[in-house]
C-alpha cells in the first residue's frame, strides 16, 4: 500500500516515524498546507496521514485509490467526514494520547496566572528582592485553588482528567455540555449562565463545531466573575479573540491562558498579541498536546490504526 504522510513534521522531527514503513511504501512531506498541494500529493495514495491538511471533496475527488485517512491527532475538523463516508473511506483518529499533557498544561496556565508567577519571577530577577530588607515579598495578592469553583466545558477524556485534578486541589467542579448529551454524573452539570456566573476558573476542552464556535463571546465574558480566569486548550474559535481582548482590557475577567487561537500561527491582526502582561494573559503556541511522550503515543496510535485496518478490523473510526 502507498502511504502518504502529508505533515510529517507535525509530530516533531525528534520523534521517529519509520515504524510506518513496516506497513507500506511511505512518502513523507514535511508540511502540506494548500489544497493544490494536497491534490497533487495524494493522487495515487492508498492511505493518507494528515493533521491539518484540508481533506475535502475538492482535494480528494481525484484520489481514487484512497482507502483510509488517519489523523496525527484526536481532532478531525480538517476532514470532510460526510464526503469520506460517502466514498466508504474510514477516518481514524488517535484517542487519549495527549490527555495527560493537555490536563497538565491546563493547570500550568491556571497556576502561573493565578499565582502571579511572572510578577514574582521578574521581582527577583530585577534585583528588587535582593535590595529589600525582609525575607519575603507578596505585594500582588494571589489565592488558593482550594475552595474555588472550577468550571469545565467538554467532559471527555481531557475534561474528566482536569476535573479529577481540580477536585484533588480542593475545587468544587461543575461542567456544561454544549450538546446536552453528556452522560457524566460524577460532577454537577449546569446551564451556561450558571457556569459563567459561578466559575472561578473556566477551562475549555470541547471539540470545535457549529455549537461550540464563539461559545465564549462578549455576552459570556460579561457574565463571568471579574476575578475569574479563562483557560482555552480546546480549539481557538471556541473563544472570540476580539471579545476576549476587550474583556481583558476592560477588566471583565482577571486573566486568560490560551494554547489555541482563532487563526494559527497568531497573525498581526489578532489584538491579543498586543497584550504583553504575562500576569494577565499567557499564550502558548498550540503545544499543550506535544510532550515527547504524547507525540510518541500519537505515532504509535497511527501505526496501530493502519495495522488494524490492514487486518480487517479498523478501530477509532470517527465516521462509521
Amino acid at each position: 500500500m502507498k502511504i502518504v504522510v502529508l505533515e510529517r513534521n507535525s509530530v516533531g522531527t525528534d520523534i521517529e516515524v519509520s515504524s510506518l514503513e513496516e506497513l507500506g511504501e511511505v512518502t513523507y512531506y514535511p508540511n502540506t498546507v494548500t489544497p493544490e498541494e494536497v491534490r497533487e500529493r495524494i493522487h495515487d495514495a492508498d492511505i493518507v496521514v494528515a493533521n491539518k491538511s484540508p481533506l475535502r471533496e475538492e482535494t480528494m475527488q481525484d484520489a481514487k485509490n484512497v482507502k483510509l485517512v488517519c489523523e496525527f491527532a484526536t481532532g478531525f475538523d480538517n476532514v470532510d467526514i460526510a464526503y469520506c463516508r460517502s466514498r466508504g473511506i474510514p477516518v481514524c483518529n488517535v484517542v487519549d494520547y495527549s490527555t495527560a499533557m493537555v490536563a497538565q498544561h491546563t493547570f500550568t496556565l491556571a497556576l502561573a496566572l493565578s499565582q502571579k508567577l511572572a510578577h514574582y519571577d521578574d521581582y527577583v530577577k530585577s534585583g528588587a528582592y535582593g535590595a529589600q530588607d525582609r525575607f519575603s515579598n507578596f505585594d500582588v495578592p494571589f489565592y488558593e485553588l482550594d475552595g474555588k469553583t472550577w468550571g469545565i466545558v467538554g467532559m471527555g477524556n481531557i475534561g474528566r482528567k482536569v476535573a479529577k485534578i481540580a477536585a484533588d486541589f480542593g475545587c468544587r467542579v461543575i461542567f456544561h455540555s454544549i450538546t446536552g448529551k453528556s452522560t457524566c454524573t460524577d460532577y454537577p452539570q449546569v446551564d451556561k449562565d450558571t457556569l459563567f456566573r459561578e466559575s472561578d476558573f473556566l477551562s475549555l476542552h470541547c471539540p470545535l463545531s457549529d455549537l461550540s464556535r464563539n461559545f465564549i463571546d462578549a455576552e459570556a465574558l460579561k457574565k463571568m466573575k471579574k476575578t475569574a480566569y479563562l483557560i482555552n486548550v480546546a480549539r481557538g474559535p471556541v473563544v472570540n479573540n476580539e471579545d476576549l481582548y476587550q474583556a481583558l482590557v476592560d477588566g471583565e475577567i482577571m486573566g486568560a491562558g490560551l494554547d489555541v487561537l482563532e487563526k494559527e500561527p497568531i497573525h498581526a491582526g489578532n489584538p491579543l498579541g498586543r497584550l504583553k502582561d504575562s500576569n494577565q494573559i499567557i499564550i502558548t503556541p498550540h503545544l499543550a498536546w506535544a510532550s515527547v511522550e504524547a507525540r510518541r503515543r500519537c505515532v504509535e496510535g497511527v501505526y496501530e490504526n493502519i495495522r488494524a485496518f490492514q487486518n480487517g478490523t479498523p478501530k477509532h473510526v470517527v465516521n462509521p
